[in-house]
């Protein structure tokens, strides 16, 4: 697996970080294939994409419009990487999980306990399920290429039929 670098920021201004009304300059919301996403950036780098049921916001700031434009090139099959910076906020479990997910190549899949084993945790399988879980940046952080050691589904936070599109996505579109 590839290894990315992800900032990580230790403290976070809890003020600057609300972003609750939807006359935020940080974030928009998007209309995708699996749905609406709400994009929430921090002037520095993507902090969230999150699946939602809110109306269309357009994008305000560089950032989001980045994150819009590369989202549809995904879902046309035209981008299999992403170039966007990403802030991301968690544990140092968590964020090694979520550097590993990065790795898992476009079209392919991995176990829980194929990533338990790239960051150093072969026994903690469950643990990366509730890393992915809490994963904060849905598809640019591909938590659905993870799949049990049976290659089904187990639990994706987006719903199995979001994982589902996403996987056969990336299966007709992979070089």
């Amino acid at each position: 697996m590839r290894q990315f670098n992800i900032f990580r920021v230790t403290m976070i201004h809890e003020q600057e970080m609300k972003l609750n009304s939807i006359y935020s300059p940080y974030l928009c919301v998007m209309k995708s294939p699996v749905g609406m996403l709400r994009i929430e950036d921090d002037g520095l780098g993507i902090t969230a994409v999150l699946f939602c049921e809110e109306e269309e916001i357009p994008p305000r700031t560089a950032l989001q419009k980045q994150a819009v434009r590369e989202l549809k090139e995904y879902f046309a099959g035209k981008r299999q990487d992403f170039d966007l910076p990403l802030t991301m906020t968690g544990t140092e479990f968590q964020l090694d999980d979520w550097n590993a997910l990065r790795g898992i190549p476009y079209g392919s899949v991995c176990s829980y306990q194929q990533v338990a084993e790239a960051i150093g945790h072969p026994k903690a399988c469950r643990a990366v399920g509730s890393a992915n879980h809490a994963n904060p940046i849905a598809i640019i952080v591909p938590c659905h290429r993870v799949v049990g050691a049976d290659g089904k589904s187990r639990g994706y936070g987006g719903g199995t039929e979001k994982q589902a599109y996403l996987l056969n996505l990336e299966q007709r579109n992979k070089d």
